[in-house]
């Protein structure tokens, strides 16, 4: 190991050792030593190292170093990894359908190189260079301003528990309907942002898709979240569709390893056949589903239900119109 990368990771261990020290008090050396896979020796030459620094290091009577209440590392230390991780995720919010979401991310991205070290910020230049997140992003942009504010106006709505009325199109009744909820959470899934939010309508929790919020009007008024909901718990109980339709699809062996890590849903049961599995799940969007199948050609069938089937052979039947053109 040269000098140069001793000299680096030695300045992310000392960053590390503030952030423990923060969020874990009272650390001995030794429990420092066994966290970081260093010496004693190296333990004690760190922390000496922060207090010559200006770090408020202490040793508590009853044992291990803290480091007293109100100190705050300056801001943006970042190492490479962490700074790419920043700027990658910038990257995909780009993706984004709201307007107010990809300003936004190219405004972040801006600000955190301009604070960068050279080193660092030639690092993220050359990742950033070599990186897509999607070759065909600028033939797929939805139109300007559709979903603009969205997002962030129900994220606030979700942080601050305000009541939320809005207009919601149900594709699957081609019906515009007005819904009181309770925002709970946001979640991205199948390419798109919903919403998890208690229905007075429906008197349950659903899920609503915001690109089908047609308006939206964040409340004054206040709610309580349910007694003990857990966003993560709740969609793996309940699954993420608002009319979810029993799906079972075949696929062969062949396929199945890449077919079982890209179904877009949590999956309920595998049933062997004699050539290959039957893979039952639940999932709203037929028209993500059916375009998502085609993938896997004669590998893949529709068992049910007869609305899926439908639409897929209806997806085949235009590529081969294509074909025939």
């Amino acid at each position: 190991m040269g000098n140069e990368e001793r000299r680096s990771k030695r300045t992310e261990r000392l960053f590390a050792t503030i952030l423990l020290l923060q969020n874990r008090p009272y650390l001995t050396s030794r429990d420092l030593s066994e966290h970081f896979g260093v010496s004693r020796r190296t333990i004690f030459r760190d922390l000496r190292a922060l207090s010559d620094s200006g770090v408020p290091l202490t040793y508590s009577e009853g044992g291990g170093y803290e480091i007293l209440e109100g100190y705050q590392l300056p801001p943006l230390m970042l190492t490479a990894r962490e700074a790419a991780t920043l700027l990658v995720g910038t990257e995909f919010m780009k993706l984004q359908s709201d307007a107010s979401l990809r300003e936004d991310a190219d405004d972040v991205a801006l600000k955190i190189h301009a604070v960068l070290p050279k080193e660092i910020r030639e690092y993220v230049d050359r990742l950033r260079e070599n990186t897509v997140l999607d070759p065909y992003w600028l033939h797929a942009v939805r139109e300007e301003g559709s979903e603009s504010g969205r997002w962030y106006k129900l994220s606030e709505a979700v942080a601050r528990s305000r009541k939320v009325i809005m207009e919601y199109w149900v594709e699957a009744r081609q019906e515009l309907t007005k819904r009181r909820v309770d925002p709970l959470g946001l979640v991205y899934y199948t390419d798109q942002w919903n919403l998890i939010a208690f229905d007075y309508l429906r008197e349950e929790i659903r899920n609503f898709r915001l690109d089908q919020i047609r308006e939206l009007y964040v409340l004054s008024e206040r709610f309580e979240r349910p007694e003990g909901f857990n966003l993560q718990n709740h969609l793996e109980n309940r699954g993420m569709a608002t009319e979810a339709y029993n799906i079972r699809l075949w696929f062969s062996r062949k396929v199945l390893p890449r077919a079982r890590v890209a179904i877009p849903a949590r999956i309920e049961s595998e049933i062997e056949t004699e050539d290959g599995v039957e893979i039952q799940f639940s999932f709203d969007n037929m028209d993500y589903l059916s375009a998502w199948l085609l993938r896997y050609g004669a590998d893949v069938q529709v068992m049910s239900p007869p609305e899926l089937r439908e639409r897929h052979i209806s997806a085949i039947e235009a590529v081969l119109d294509e074909y025939k053109a």
